[in-house]
C-alpha cells in the first residue's frame, strides 16, 4: 500500500513502513512539510496514497468535500505514542482495513479501537 504520512508524525513512521514492504514518504521527502493541508490531501489523491495523520481537520476536509479519496488514516489517542508505535498500530490493522482503504475511507485508530467509515462521508 502507498502512504503519505503527515508533518505532525515523526518520519521514522514512513521509514518502518517502507522496511515492511510499504510504499510509503513522508511530507518533508517531498517539499510539503508547511503545506497546507488540502495540498497534502490532494498529493495524495494523485499519487494514490493514503494520508497518515494525527491531525483531524483531515476528517473534517474529507465531509465537507464528499469525496471518494483520498483515504486518511487518523490516530486520535489519549497518550502520545512513539513513531514505531504508531506505525506497529497501522501495520497490524492493515488487513482489516485495507478493502475499505482502497476503496476509500477514513479509518480512525484510539486507544483501543478502530474504526473505518467509506468515503464519501456522510453526516450522520
Amino acid at each position: 500500500m502507498k502512504f503519505l504520512v503527515d508533518e505532525n508524525l515523526s518520519e521514522r513512521v514512513a521509514e518502518v513502513l517502507v522496511e515492511n514492504g510499504h510504499d510509503a514518504i513522508h511530507v518533508r521527502d517531498i517539499g510539503l512539510e508547511r503545506a497546507g493541508d488540502p495540498v497534502v490531501m490532494a498529493r495524495a489523491e494523485a499519487e494514490g496514497r493514503v494520508v497518515v495523520s494525527a491531525d483531524t481537520d483531515f476528517g473534517a476536509i474529507l465531509a465537507r468535500s464528499g469525496n471518494r479519496a483520498p483515504s486518511v488514516i487518523l490516530f486520535r489517542m489519549a497518550g502520545q505514542r512513539r513513531a514505531w508505535s504508531q506505525a506497529a498500530l497501522v501495520l497490524a490493522n492493515l488487513p482489516q482495513v485495507a478493502g475499505d482503504l482502497e476503496a476509500g475511507a477514513l479509518v480512525v485508530i484510539e486507544d483501543g479501537r478502530v474504526r473505518s467509515r467509506r468515503l464519501p462521508l456522510i453526516p450522520e
